[in-house]
């Protein structure tokens, strides 16, 4: 058996796309994808819109059929053939918690649909129990059971898609970008949702996200993506305090701060140029057009991740300490 519960092994997915007459390009959201995620384990992907975060989770659960490259769990590889043996331990929370909610079903329908498909009881009542139980556990109560998902704020939408997720007691879940939707003091109580049903459920998490700052407060490790690619993975603490990537610390700059003494003397470091098209990558580094230390190897070879310091791994030709 694998020592990891996920591993992800240069996952790629590319999109054929018309730019004439039967003609036909490769738009590469996801190029060369690869790590790892431990039993009970939070990874946070981070990085601009568009850069392949959500394509990789959805890659990784098959909804996309990959291009190339290997999704290993638990010790086997993931194929079309058999992902229906992984459907209940590999969930996903989507963005929206509206549109990922049917409107003409209940929220008892809604939860309970994952455990018609699997058959998860036995009886309509030992159903109904287990719906009340998940309400419970997401910080709702069983009366909410009745109503319809447009009654509810998108906090409690959130919280009942969470429900959902966990009906076939998953052993890991995508979050996709799943606090992005809803404002901040509700974004804080999702996190801490999604935190104590780890420490009760020893749930393993990839949490899509773009805000640094909610990624920092749940994650063990975080992985920064550009462009289809990881550019620097690492212990979440390490890659906050000590990034390497002159593209990781430009999002780390950005971080606002509360304190107006220290926002007022901190450096910012701005982002020159626009993000390439994935449909006309740029040659060797895909971050070379926009870095400020690029140099003639960048524009020939496309450097691979490699160990910059213990557990933090970095692609870059000429790493910025």
């Amino acid at each position: 058996m694998s020592e990891h519960l996920l591993e992800v092994r240069d996952l790629k997915q590319h999109f054929p796309i018309s730019t004439g007459w039967f003609q036909k390009t490769p738009l590469k959201a996801v190029d060369g994808v690869s790590f790892t995620i431990d039993k009970g384990e939070t990874l946070g992907l981070v990085g601009e819109s568009g850069c392949g975060k959500t394509t990789v989770g959805r890659t990784i659960l098959h909804l996309y059929k990959p291009t190339a490259g290997e999704v290993i769990y638990n010790g086997t590889q993931i194929t079309p053939a058999n992902i229906g043996k992984f459907r209940r331990d590999m969930q996903i929370v989507f963005q929206d918690p509206y549109s990922s909610l049917n409107p003409r079903m209940t929220v008892s329908d809604i939860i309970g649909e994952p455990l018609d498909v699997h058959k998860l009881y036995s009886s309509k009542k030992e159903r109904d129990e287990k719906i009340a139980h998940l309400l419970n556990l997401v910080g709702l109560n069983s009366d909410h059971a009745r109503r319809y998902a447009h009654e509810f704020s998108g906090g409690q939408r959130q919280r009942i898609g969470i429900a959902r997720a966990l009906a076939v007691e998953p052993k890991f879940i995508v979050c996709d970008e799943p606090v992005s939707a809803l404002d901040v003091s509700i974004q804080a109580q999702i996190i801490n949702t999604f935190e104590d049903l780890q420490k009760k459920l020893g749930i393993a998490y990839l949490f899509i996200a773009h805000d640094l700052l909610v990624v920092q407060h749940i994650s063990h490790r975080i992985a920064v993506m550009y462009l289809g690619r990881i550019v620097e993975i690492g212990e979440s603490s390490e890659i906050i305090a000590n990034p390497m990537h002159p593209y990781t610390q430009s999002l780390i700059s950005a971080i606002p701060i509360p304190d107006p003494d220290t926002a007022r003397v901190k450096k910012r470091i701005p982002l020159e140029g626009d993000v390439p098209s994935p449909l006309k990558m740029p040659s060797g580094c895909p971050f070379r057009p926009r870095c400020r230390y690029a140099t003639d190897i960048c524009a020939k070879e496309c450097p691979s991740l490699k160990e910059a310091a213990p557990g933090h791994q970095i692609a870059c030709h000429n790493p910025h300490f």
